[in-house]
Formats: C-alpha cells, sequence, structure tokens
C-alpha cells in the first residue's frame, strides 16, 4: 500500500479488497456460519415503532424553546435517525423481507424523518460499494478528491465536514460509473419523502421540521455517531482499510459496528452479527477494532495526520461479495 510523496492524493493498493477472500477462508474452517444467514423480519416493527417515535418527538418539540428543540436533537434526534439508517441499510441487503419490494417500501418508510429522500439512491450506491470497495470510479463511500482537498486536514476544516456530511455525499454521484440515477423507485422515494415533509410542516410546524433536519444531519455528522463513517474505513491504522467498532452505543445502533464482519459476510443481519465475531475471534479480534466512537471523532478533527486522503483506493475491481447468491437466495 503506498501513498505519493510530498503530494495529497489517497493510499493505493495494488491487491484486491480483503473480504471476499477472508470470508471464504473463514467459511472453509468454519462453515457453521452460513447458518447464520437469513432475514430478521422483526426489523420492518423496528422501522414502524422509530418511524412513530421520531415524528412523536417532532410534535412535542414544537411547543418548546429553540435551544431545546436542538438539544433534543443531539441526545435523542440523532439517535433514533441513526437507528433508522441501519435498518435502511438492512434493507439495501435486502435482510427484512425476502421480496425486494417489501424491503424497497420498508426503507422508504424508515428514511421519512430523514427529510432527504435517500433510501433508494443509497442501495444501489452501498452494493456498489461492497462490490467494488476502494474502485474510486465505482465507490461512493470514496471522498472525491476535490472534496478531499477542499476539506484538508485542519481541524475546522474536517469538522464543516463532518458537519454538512450529506450534502458532500450529495456530490459524489456523478463521478461514479456503470450506475444510473434514476429508476422508479427513486421518484416513489422522492414522492412518499415530499409528502411527509410537508404533512410534519402544515400539521406539525416549522420548529418539528427544523428539529428533524437537525436530527438527520446530527446522526451522519459532527456528533459521535458520526465517527460511525471514519471508523468503518479511514486508514487509522495504515494498512487496514477496513475497521470494526465493538463499543457500548453498539447497543443503539444495532450492532452497526461490526463492520469487518459485515463486509465479510454481508449476507447475515444485525442481530446476529456479533456471532460471527465470537465464532472466529481469532481472526476479527486479531484486527484493530475502535472502543470509542467519541474518542474516535475527536482523533480524526484534531490529528493532522488524518484526513479524507486517508484512505485506500485501488483499480482492481477484485471479486464480488462471497455467497452473494447465497445472500439472495436465503
Amino acid at each position: 500500500m503506498t501513498q505519493p510523496p510530498g503530494q495529497a492524493e489517497f493510499f493505493f493498493s495494488s491487491e484486491r479488497e480483503p473480504h471476499a477472500l477472508r470470508a471464504r477462508e473463514i467459511l472453509r474452517r468454519h462453515a457453521e456460519i452460513r447458518s447464520l444467514a437469513g432475514r430478521n423480519a422483526w426489523s420492518a416493527l423496528l422501522v414502524a415503532l422509530l418511524v412513530v417515535a421520531q415524528t412523536s418527538l417532532a410534535e412535542l418539540v414544537s411547543h418548546v424553546p429553540f435551544w431545546a428543540a436542538l438539544c433534543a436533537a443531539f441526545l435523542v434526534g440523532a439517535f433514533l435517525d441513526h437507528t433508522l439508517w441501519v435498518l435502511i441499510h438492512e434493507c439495501a441487503h435486502n435482510l427484512v423481507f425476502r421480496r425486494a419490494s417489501w424491503n424497497r417500501i420498508a426503507a422508504i418508510a424508515a428514511n421519512l424523518p430523514h427529510v432527504l429522500p435517500s433510501a433508494i439512491s443509497f442501495q444501489t450506491y452501498h452494493l456498489k460499494h461492497h462490490a467494488f470497495q476502494g474502485v474510486y470510479e465505482l465507490d461512493a463511500d470514496i471522498p472525491s478528491r476535490w472534496e478531499a482537498r477542499l476539506v484538508g486536514r485542519s481541524a475546522l476544516g474536517k469538522a464543516l465536514w463532518l458537519l454538512f456530511f450529506p450534502i458532500f455525499q450529495i456530490t459524489r454521484p456523478p463521478r461514479l460509473r456503470e450506475i444510473r440515477l434514476f429508476e422508479p423507485w427513486v421518484f416513489v422515494n422522492i414522492g412518499a419523502q415530499l409528502a411527509y415533509d410537508v404533512a410534519v410542516w402544515m400539521v406539525l410546524g416549522p420548529k418539528a421540521f427544523l428539529y428533524l433536519a437537525v436530527s438527520f444531519f446530527f446522526s451522519v455528522g459532527l456528533h459521535p455517531l458520526g465517527a460511525r463513517w471514519i471508523q468503518e474505513h479511514y486508514l487509522v491504522l495504515e494498512g487496514q482499510e477496513t475497521s470494526s467498532y465493538y463499543g457500548p452505543l453498539n447497543v443503539v445502533a444495532l450492532n452497526v459496528g461490526h463492520h469487518n464482519e459485515h463486509h465479510d459476510f454481508p449476507f447475515v443481519p444485525w442481530n446476529r452479527l456479533p456471532a460471527v465475531r465470537w465464532a472466529v475471534p481469532e481472526v476479527y479480534d486479531a484486527l484493530f477494532f475502535h472502543r470509542s466512537w467519541t474518542l474516535l471523532l475527536l482523533r480524526f478533527v484534531f490529528d493532522r495526520r488524518l484526513s479524507l486522503f486517508s484512505r485506500t483506493i485501488r483499480s482492481e475491481r477484485g471479486l464480488k461479495a462471497v455467497l452473494q447468491g447465497d445472500s439472495a437466495a436465503a
């Protein structure tokens, strides 16, 4: 893994992404992990409960002072929205229902309190991320070069990047090849989102809408939860391009911190990801992992050695996620 000396650039690897080959080796020795594949239909109930809870909180904060609404968004709303993001992620892998269309409907429902329509597009880009991790022209999880240069290494630049993370993500799709920006389900997502947003604004009021918007930005940005995006693929430890988080926030984040396990076995639903680690501790405990998203957030912001260029890119497309067929048929 190399980085061009004396210039701002990503680390380059001539090797394939590590997950497919590691998963095959694990399955060769631990075939019982296949039994963890499947779906968790209870995730749909969680979607319904969390959407109702977040909408109800939006109604409650519409009657409190502005500062109290912002505090509620940071302390409560961000966590609810982040959990809904994890459930959208589950739907993207078809880990809730057997039918793809039902998973998309559940994802659109989970997307409602987020104010911006993104569930269907996320599925498209996220599955490409799994298949072509680190390929600059195909992986939307990689920051754009102009984005990394603009943000730089200053604490202020990185903090602002985290604060406006969803906006920066919107700028990435045009650079990606082989990905259709629009399909019929995208318009369904947009229509449902617009209807929800207008209803919140008209029925609950502007302050309720603001609460939802701020909760959304905190859930993926300048918040301990936002460190998840750094944890997953930033080179905090040079040479390891995917890292897991095994801290207490996994309880409210539905085990999303188990990111090496998820990339190795994307057909395993959120409630069984810890079982993957427990089955092969000699593999996952030997890898570097994080115990605190808060400490990671602070380190990323203030450590000038870390920047948006602290990512691995490759030209080798590599292998698609192992057992992709098993995932579709499970």
